[in-house]
């Protein structure tokens, strides 16, 4: 845990870490060093017969446990129902009774930009699927991305494109960081003119080669220059911070980073309207580009929320208010949520504790003989993704990999793993993985928005989850209001193991991991989606004792329309 929680703040991998910032502007380790300090000490202290509780960054101390007992319990931001809004949310920070954590951050189980690109690369390498019928061996060759963002999350993009064989213009409108993603080789290019920034991605469509473009400016210039050019753009999303937009998440068109800054400071009421004429410029374009034949979605930022705050009711479906959804689809609902979590598949990750990467290389190479890349689709890709995962350097800051996995394979690949430790090949191993994944997010803008049954306002599972996890024993396990999407918008929590090589962990591995992902996919069944529910009737059949999933009685609803439609 001590390893996780400062590669949290390694330089290389946090956005701000003099101020214990990991991500997204706002998602912390804790709320300051005092409590970061006394948390070490604990560490230092810790025996397996205690567990230390931290409630929002503030370390309540080591109470008595027992070996079989979580080593540490983290929950952040946790707000009763009445006081879960932004009012009273920056009253608690003010206060420092409170922590935003977002998800991996006050969680200690961030990796850097790698825990997104590959969830990045899966979404628009499905979205050439689903969209163009690009075949299941095929790939993005030819095919244009833009995006905006390459902060921590965000920054994943351009990498993730190239990876999928495509073109990538992500826009940014802080140099600093363009410059570290340059500086990484998760760009190629830096353009300041979005003629040249089209312009250059044509040349590598044509070649059908990859290229990712860090465009410094803002992203509605780039969208206006389309649109009045009439550029042909094939996927396009948005990675700006929009769960903070009017605390710098957004930056307005017409102000260059550092006014913008300057103008958070001194004229708020002035910020707060150039935000919400640019999102509402910013929509207008992509309505035009998207009856052009462009394929936009939201990428779980809150960003057609905010576009709903800023005042544009016609982001609703119902005209009126976010109930009925938007009407644009979010990544979850088109493409992740049928795709990969209805099926269990989510972002697995572990952490090579001894640092080495050879350690690391030895993982991927036990990862990918565990992979059957006939079984589905998605252990195709996992298998090319594992298989190449060193040659695209993915690792910023520890030795660390991810690996979108549904459970029968997380579990064959974590036991594998502790085999090793136990047989002395590798140094322990921390697995985890990341919030964002089927049973471990309650969001109706982003992880349920494909539970489409009512129940996606209802944050059941992840409580769930957080509990059934302690009660199995994990290692390290997490609470957190907010997630990516903004406070009172998500309830999410995640976990860590650490592999030791005992027999002990062996069991921890089968039943908790088990019930880390199959209560995603208990819960979408129950809501009808179908790919969830073949995944729970198929687990069901396969295991006679243990779990057993709850299936739901499918109706025909021709016979209701019958039934309904005569005459009593």
């Amino acid at each position: 845990m001590q390893v996780m929680i400062d590669n949290n703040l390694n330089f290389d991998v946090a956005l701000y870490p003099y101020e214990l910032t990991t991500y997204g502007e706002t998602g912390q380790v804790c709320q300051n060093w005092m409590q970061y300090r006394l948390i070490k000490k604990y560490l230092e202290e810790l025996t397996e017969n205690q567990t230390l509780v931290v409630e929002s960054g503030h370390p309540l101390g080591l109470f008595e446990s027992s070996p079989n007992a979580p080593r540490a319990i983290l929950t952040n931001g946790l707000l009763i129902g009445e006081y879960d809004n932004q009012e009273d949310w920056h009253k608690a920070i003010s206060l420092g009774v409170t922590n935003y954590g977002q998800m991996t951050a006050g969680g200690w189980m961030y990796i850097g930009p790698q825990g997104i690109v590959h969830g990045t690369y899966n979404t628009l390498l499905n979205a050439g699927r689903l969209k163009f019928n690009i075949p299941d061996e095929g790939d993005l060759g030819g095919y244009l991305f833009v995006s905006s963002g390459l902060g921590g999350m965000s920054g994943a993009q351009g990498k993730s494109i190239e990876i999928a064989n495509g073109v990538g213009i992500i826009a940014e409108v802080d140099y600093s960081r363009i410059q570290t993603r340059f500086d990484q080789g998760w760009v190629k290019k830096i353009v300041k003119d979005p003629g040249e920034a089209f312009r250059l991605a044509q040349e590598y469509m044509d070649k059908k080669e990859s290229i990712s473009i860090g465009f410094f400016g803002n992203i509605v210039d780039l969208l206006e220059y389309a649109v009045n050019k009439n550029v042909k753009i094939d996927l396009l999303s948005d990675q700006t911070s929009c769960h903070v937009p009017y605390g710098g998440g957004y930056c307005p068109q017409g102000l260059t980073f550092e006014v913008r800054t300057e103008l958070l400071k001194t004229d708020k009421t002035k910020f707060v309207r150039l935000v919400n004429q640019s999102l509402t410029d910013h929509f207008e374009l992509i309505k035009i580009l998207v009856d052009r034949g462009t394929y936009f979605f939201d990428y779980g930022n809150s960003f057609m929320k905010a576009i709903f705050d800023a005042g544009v009711k016609e982001i609703c479906k119902n005209g009126e208010n976010p109930n009925n959804g938007f009407i644009f689809p979010s990544y979850v609902e088109d493409i992740m949520g049928p795709l990969l979590f209805d099926y269990g598949y989510g972002p697995f990750r572990w952490v090579c504790l001894s640092s080495k990467h050879e350690d690391l290389l030895k993982t991927d190479k036990a990862a990918m003989k565990c992979i059957d890349p006939n079984r589905r689709f998605q252990d195709r890709d996992n298998y090319m993704w594992i298989k190449n995962a060193d040659s695209n350097k993915l690792v910023v800051g520890t030795q660390a990999r991810i690996l979108y996995q549904d459970a029968v394979g997380r579990i064959k690949i974590a036991l594998k793993f502790n085999e090793m430790v136990r047989k002395g090949e590798v140094g322990p191993i921390m697995l985890g993985r990341d919030h964002h994944d089927p049973g471990g997010t309650d969001s109706p803008f982003r992880e349920t928005a494909n539970i489409r049954d009512g129940s996606n306002v209802t944050a059941d599972m992840a409580t769930q989850c957080f509990a059934g996890n302690v009660a199995r024993g994990m290692t390290m396990v997490t609470l957190h209001n907010g997630g990516g999407v903004g406070i009172g918008k998500a309830i999410n929590g995640g976990f860590g193991l650490v592999l030791d090589g005992s027999e002990r962990v062996d069991i921890i591995i089968k039943k908790a991991i088990s019930w880390d992902v199959l209560g995603g996919v208990a819960r979408r069944s129950w809501a009808r989606n179908e790919h969830a529910v073949e995944t729970a009737i198929k687990h069901n059949r396969e295991n006679k004792s243990g779990d057993h999933i709850t299936l739901p009685y499918l109706i025909d609803e021709d016979l209701i329309k019958k039934v309904t439609s005569q005459k009593v």
